[in-house]
């Protein structure tokens, strides 16, 4: 057998500046244990555990059963769903976007790749607000640009304060991007935070904002504000939504931005190379999810979510060394462990976030996803998008692992 000469098959520079997706990570470690003949609770991925509502599945089978939807569809979306999507703005939000500002993609992930992609040059800085999304950063690097990080604490509810974006912000700032409510954290920012940070932003004309309301209808505050409703920056400011987790519709992958005409343009161009128009049968499921009958499903839902809240504060309350805020929204809460670390179990020594999550998998066969996913490494994110008795069954078993190390 011949000796095996070394591949000059390289693999692109920026595939070295990204990391896998840690909610998707423990996801697949969580499929490996069940695979096995194990139950593991599963905390870790942001999906209600709702079905997606009936007339909304009803109008999917609608438009496949009318046949009309099977040839490729137009690349920023129907022109029925920008224009329904830009009346929810109106109506909802009190935004003044067009049918024409509106780009429809595969989620509201891709939906932020898309801005990335068409806002950023090499030594360009995006400026974040941690804990953020896992995404967020990897996108940046992915578009070239730099991230910059602005941490809020969990005394604070993990918010960022405007102060702290004033001293943050340079030349070479290109936009600030946050999420209201927040995933991991279910930080809301009130109207008067978002309005002293417009204030900051608008002092300088070249910034974008690019606000993540993807949650917006899981607020346990009262009503949803988008920053993008304040004179001095909306003409700057992108928000990115979706259907996915108000409309319990996580698999139909569809979410979308209201932007500045000529971002909009360049998003439209950039995602005419690389995926073309969004699922047909999708979009028109999405159309009669704004502008059919609702009911109560979102309220159900949100209800759900606000007592399972309290179940999963209360219960975490109890473990001893555990600090936790009160979330606003969303549906995660995202305890600070880190009295824990430094203890071992069976010898190894549990350093941080990502060790602790892994015990959490293997020892209580609970799956969570660390902290440092977030730029928050001291911290655990745990959905609460799961039974009131899963809730239970997962901190019981957490709580005796933690009993375990010493």
């Amino acid at each position: 057998m011949g000796t095996q000469t070394e591949s000059k098959l390289t693999l692109s520079n920026r595939f070295d500046n990204i990391t896998e997706s840690a909610t998707l990570v423990m996801a697949v470690k969580a499929r490996e244990l069940q695979a096995k003949g194990i139950n593991v609770i599963k905390l870790n991925l942001g999906e209600p555990d709702f079905p997606t509502p009936q007339y909304i599945q009803d109008a999917a089978k609608a438009a496949i059963d009318e046949g009309k939807y099977f040839s490729y569809p137009p690349v920023p979306g129907y022109p029925e769903l920008r224009e329904a999507i830009a009346e929810k703005f109106q109506k909802e939000n009190g935004l003044d976007f067009k049918a024409e500002n509106i780009v429809v993609s595969a989620g509201a992930k891709h939906s932020v790749a898309n801005v990335m992609l068409s806002i950023l040059n090499p030594g360009d800085e995006v400026i974040v607000f941690s804990p953020y999304w896992v995404s967020y950063t990897d996108q940046i690097h992915l578009a070239g640009g730099t991230p910059i990080i602005l941490s809020g604490s969990i005394e604070n509810d993990f918010k960022v304060t405007a102060e702290e974006l004033r001293a943050a912000i340079t030349p070479n700032t290109k936009a600030v991007l946050f999420s209201s409510p927040c995933n991991p954290t279910g930080t809301v920012f009130t109207k008067e935070e978002l309005k002293e940070i417009a204030d900051e932003v608008a002092k300088h004309d070249d910034i974008y904002i690019v606000s993540d309301e993807i949650y917006e209808y899981i607020n346990f505050g009262g009503e949803h504000v988008s920053i993008a409703q304040f004179e001095n920056v909306k003409d700057r400011t992108v928000v990115v939504n979706g259907f996915s987790k108000g409309f319990a519709m996580t698999g139909w992958r569809i979410g979308y931005i209201g932007a500045p005409l000529h971002l909009a343009k360049a998003c439209t161009k950039i995602q005419g190379q690389v995926t073309s128009g969004i699922n047909t049968i999708t979009q028109r499921a999405c159309i009669a999810a704004l502008k059919g009958d609702r009911g109560n499903v979102i309220e159900e839902m949100k209800s759900a979510y606000l007592r399972r809240r309290g179940l999963l504060k209360g219960l975490l309350d109890e473990i001893e060394g555990v600090k936790t805020n009160l979330p606003q929204g969303a549906f995660y809460i995202f305890p600070d462990f880190s009295a824990y670390f430094g203890k071992s179990f069976n010898g190894e020594v549990i350093k941080d976030s990502n060790d602790l999550a892994m015990f959490f998998l293997n020892e209580a066969h609970v799956s969570t996803v660390a902290g440092a996913a977030f730029g928050s490494p001291n911290c655990i994110r745990i959905s609460y998008a799961a039974a009131d008795e899963e809730l239970v069954e997962a901190v019981k078993k957490i709580k005796e692992a933690l009993s375990k190390l010493v």
